[in-house]
């Protein structure tokens, strides 16, 4: 494994970001970074400046995207783990922070969607959906708290950032979407909560709700499903990976005295 120094032991002109690397000297965590958002905003986020640990279940993706990140001169560190189990939520937080002696950006984005009718659902797949999307988003924001509450107060921006990813449907019911709804709906409740206890210590809780994006995620659900989604989105000129990751950069790189709490970013086409 990569060994790197503490990052508060390192030469001060690392920590003079320029305005194209405004997070240089900061440490940041992207859960849910194999593929899709998570991948496309550690990559984002590491172009940035920023010192990245890529978490997720795929060790062989997280290994490929740590070398495309350090082989471009950034600094990396792949942990595989569920975070639906807390212990290993917990454990990733103490990797970046072990590994890299601090955790300035906590990006929760690990999530499944599941479609279909509630009548006669197969609860398995409530299950995972809570599990995954909420659950492990609130175990990944419990261990990471108080590294950036520690960063906020004595970090080199004085400001921390914690984003939630979540989704239009934590906003709106579709028809067939409702335990997918349920999970991100929570999300945002518990987003709301975190702003107002972290707020005025400069730890910054901001919720992304993208649209429709084109990423695994789809392929996930029933051949059912997979048909329908098809239909719905084949004439439409979906959200890519990078232009989640684009706005999540947006929310991080504000000044400290400016919160974006929350952005909604759809598809020009999409209607709902």
């Amino acid at each position: 494994m990569t060994s790197y120094p503490d990052t508060a032991d390192l030469a001060p002109e690392t920590h003079r970001a320029s305005a194209l690397r405004p997070l240089a000297g900061t440490v940041a965590l992207v859960t849910g970074a194999s593929s899709g958002i998570g991948e496309g905003t550690a990559l984002a986020l590491a172009a940035l400046g920023a010192s990245v640990t890529v978490a997720a279940r795929r060790t062989g993706r997280l290994d490929a995207l740590v070398e495309t990140i350090e082989g471009t001169g950034g600094r990396a560190l792949a942990v595989t783990a569920d975070i639906t189990d807390e212990r290993q939520a917990d454990a990733t937080v103490a990797r970046a922070v072990e590994t890299f002696g601090r955790l300035d950006v906590v990006v929760a984005n690990a999530g499944v969607m599941l479609l279909g009718p509630l009548a006669g659902a197969d609860t398995t797949e409530w299950r995972r959906m809570i599990e995954l999307n909420t659950l492990g988003l609130m175990y990944t924001a419990h261990a990471a708290v108080p590294h950036l509450l520690d960063s906020a107060a004595h970090g080199p921006r004085q400001v921390a950032d914690l984003v939630l990813v979540s989704s239009t449907a934590g906003r709106q019911v579709r028809d067939g979407s409702g335990a997918y709804n349920a999970s991100k709906y929570a999300v945002t409740a518990f987003g709301e909560a975190l702003r107002r206890e972290l707020t005025r210590r400069h730890v910054r809780t901001s919720l992304v709700e993208p649209g429709a994006v084109e990423t695994e995620l789809p392929e996930h659900n029933r051949p059912e499903i997979q048909q329908r989604m098809r239909e719905r989105y084949s004439t439409m000129e979906r959200l890519t990976p990078a232009d989640v990751a684009d706005a999540i950069a947006f929310v991080v790189t504000r000044p400290r005295h400016t919160a974006v709490n929350e952005i909604l970013i759809r598809p020009t086409e999409q209607q709902d």
